[in-house]
């Protein structure tokens, strides 16, 4: 892997290994769908995405821990890359473009590199602790993204994933709270409205359940692009089961009318 050197250099690689194997299997009329026993999808791409990224890791980070959907396993104090092969599973399942592959370097509990992959979408977004988040538009030169300026709620574009995640997990009436109060809501939902966030396009974005490989690469970005990206306690963590992303001036409000 010639270039490859650097920790952000292999996540980058990591990506480019990842889209080779789901481009391919997107829209595969041969594509194999399995269930989970959380009765979520599995496709053959995510195994096979998944199997390939802890095999390049294998070679070249042999010390560090791997923890993925799939494969499992767990993050601890040290070094671990946190993998979803196939964030938005049931979009690429149906043939819907909007799905990614998320790769994270978690050090000492923070993730500290985040990718997000969407070849379908042709654009990929990145980051790494102190350079700022970046933005590759097909074959675009990449871009520097920074969050919005927006500072009142009633200017807010909110995005969530499924608003029946917040019967279940939460409370359905304190994310609509939020809704009333911002100036217009839709549901982007996983990884794509954190990286809206994080491009300035959107401001708020929020969820009742999340697993760590769902927005681990997600804080950094977040983050390094200016904003705030907290549990719904309003920790900086990635895997607290909750998340919410913004440009860090509507944070406290947010967090304050997602109250139960």
């Amino acid at each position: 892997m010639p270039g490859v050197t650097s920790d952000l250099d292999l996540a980058l690689h990591l990506a480019d290994v990842a889209d080779g194997i789901t481009s391919s299997r997107f829209r595969a009329r041969d594509l194999s769908v399995d269930r989970k026993p959380d009765r979520t999808p599995v496709t053959d791409a995510d195994l096979a995405v998944e199997d390939a990224v802890r095999e390049v890791l294998a070679e070249h980070r042999p010390d560090d821990v791997v923890a993925g959907e799939e494969r499992g396993g767990s993050a601890g104090a040290g070094r671990a890359w946190v993998l979803d092969p196939i964030d938005g599973t049931k979009n690429f399942l149906r043939g819907i473009p909007v799905w990614a592959t998320l790769i994270a370097l978690v050090d000492g509990g923070r993730p500290v590199i985040g990718v997000v992959s969407a070849p379908a979408l042709g654009k990929r977004w990145w980051a790494e602790t102190g350079t700022g988040a970046w933005c590759r538009t097909g074959a675009a030169e990449p871009e520097r993204i920074s969050v919005s300026g927006v500072r009142d709620l009633g200017d807010a574009y909110v995005s969530t994933t499924h608003l029946g995640t917040w019967v279940e997990h939460h409370s359905r009436e304190s994310y609509l709270r939020l809704v009333d109060a911002c100036w217009e809501n839709r549901a982007f939902g996983d990884f794509w409205q954190h990286c809206l966030v994080a491009e300035g396009v959107i401001d708020i974005a929020a969820e009742p359940i999340v697993n760590p490989w769902d927005v681990a690469a997600a804080q950094v970005l977040v983050t390094e692009a200016g904003g705030t990206f907290t549990d719904l306690t309003g920790t900086p963590r990635y895997d607290g089961g909750t998340a919410l992303s913004t440009n860090g001036h509507l944070h406290a409000e947010a967090l304050t009318l997602l109250q139960r």
